[in-house]
């Protein structure tokens, strides 16, 4: 059976009309690039497929310090109660091979009975243990040297006496490995490097004649870091003269607090500079050749805590799209009726300032470049301060000008009078 032919044309159907309509393009994110270290300086690295997972059990002090607090908690909390309900059995078991659960001993000698406390003690193992949740108390006392002093061991028992020993022993190496972790993971030195800051973006421009590559680090607290190093990183994808890939290939820098000393004195916000010289792996790198660039910047700052003694590293990165071409820092350190104070509101603040676009090579290659550049800055500032004056006395010209106007205004005009004796001659003479 054919199709019914419908009466509107094809061309003018839903389908032709949908066919035929303007689409808006679609508009994909940007996939960035991965970087190696965070801005907060965690490592983003993913380990997988490790099949010898049993070498974390080889150091089991580091894998509890090294686990969430959650899961440490649970640990705790389950080698504890586990300890007691194991020794709370080996207590129940002691005191039903000794016949202690009994009501009634026929081996005792009814002149040993006590009238207030049943059976004498003398026979028992320990006294009053007579269920598991007598017996689970009692361990608990035991381990946590507690002593309630209604249940007690005697010397009629030596198998309750190895018990009670090895529950002591086994309870101070519970007590010293979980307090252990517990205390490392408090004082963790990465808790002391969230007060030690860096500038959200790193700049390029010039120092000393030289390009340079410069970031700002500072420390919040007043207790300083001892033999505090900074190290800086280059990360990029290399490819070797033999064609190997290298995905992440880590290149030092060098910086001029390297060169000067072996450590920092960070009592006050501090720019590391890196010149950018023939050594330096920015060497060849412009303006425009950065924005396009995969590279990635890492700062690793490391020292001794003053007040713990415990090494403690801060690590942050920057990729080329956090890199200011052609910025400075601003100060933020001045002195204020004899004290040196630091407005950390402007810790991350730039400012633009004249720098060629060129790599440093170029630079090496072709000094008049920077020579021009700085007499083409020199010329616009001149420009804009006459700029500024010419504006300046126009606006004072304009102000005088509307001055006069207003009191040329505000002048009062004369007014003439006239008496009666007056409007009668006028009156006269016109007649």
């Amino acid at each position: 059976m054919l199709a019914r032919k419908s009466i509107i044309p094809e061309e003018f159907g839903l389908p032709g009309l949908a066919s035929r309509m303007p689409r808006k393009p679609v508009f994909r994110d940007r996939v960035n690039k991965a970087r190696f270290i965070a801005k907060n300086g965690a490592c983003n690295l993913a380990h997988k497929n490790i099949r010898e997972q049993g070498r974390f059990l080889q150091d089991v002090f580091t894998t509890l310090v090294d686990l969430k607090w959650r899961f440490t908690l649970v640990i705790f909390t389950t080698t504890f109660v586990s300890s007691w309900l194991l020794f709370a059995m080996s207590w129940w078991l002691v005191a039903f091979a000794h016949g202690d659960l009994d009501s009634r001993n026929p081996d005792l000698d009814p002149r040993d009975l006590d009238p207030d406390r049943g059976w004498s003690n003398k026979t028992y193992c320990v006294t009053n243990v007579k269920s598991f949740t007598s017996a689970f108390l009692f361990s608990i006392e035991v381990q946590v040297t507690i002593g309630f002093g209604g249940r007690m061991i005697t010397e009629h028992c030596p198998t309750a006496i190895t018990v009670l020993i090895m529950q002591n022993i086994i309870g101070l190496i519970i007590n010293a490995v979980m307090l252990g972790c517990i205390f490392m993971k408090t004082a963790q030195s990465n808790r002391r490097a969230e007060t030690l800051i860096f500038s959200r973006h790193a700049v390029i421009a010039v120092r000393n004649n030289c390009l340079c590559f410069m970031i700002r680090i500072g420390d919040l607290r007043k207790s300083m870091i001892i033999g505090a190093t900074v190290r800086l990183q280059v990360v990029r994808k290399t490819t070797t003269p033999e064609g190997e890939v290298i995905p992440i290939h880590q290149i030092d820098v060098a910086t001029e607090t390297v060169v000067a000393s072996n450590s920092l004195f960070l009592l006050a916000p501090l720019i590391i500079c890196h010149v950018i010289d023939k050594n330096s792996p920015l060497y060849d790198l412009s303006a425009m050749e950065l924005q396009c660039s995969d590279l990635e910047v890492i700062v690793i700052l490391e020292g001794v805590v003053e007040t713990t003694g415990i090494t403690t590293q801060a690590r942050t990165s920057y990729v080329s799209e956090e890199i200011q071409w052609g910025h400075r820092f601003v100060p933020i350190v001045t002195e204020e009726e004899g004290v040196y104070s630091v407005d950390y509101s402007k810790f991350g603040n730039t400012v633009k300032v004249t720098t060629p676009r060129c790599s440093a090579r170029e630079l090496d290659e072709k000094p008049s470049i920077l020579i021009q550049t700085l007499q083409k800055s020199e010329l616009s500032h001149q420009n804009s301060l006459r700029k500024r004056n010419s504006m300046r006395r126009n606006n004072s010209m304009r102000k005088s000008a509307g001055l006069r106007r207003n009191n040329s205004g505000l002048a009062a005009h004369k007014v003439q009078f006239f008496t009666p004796t007056d409007a009668s001659q006028n009156l006269n003479a016109v007649t």
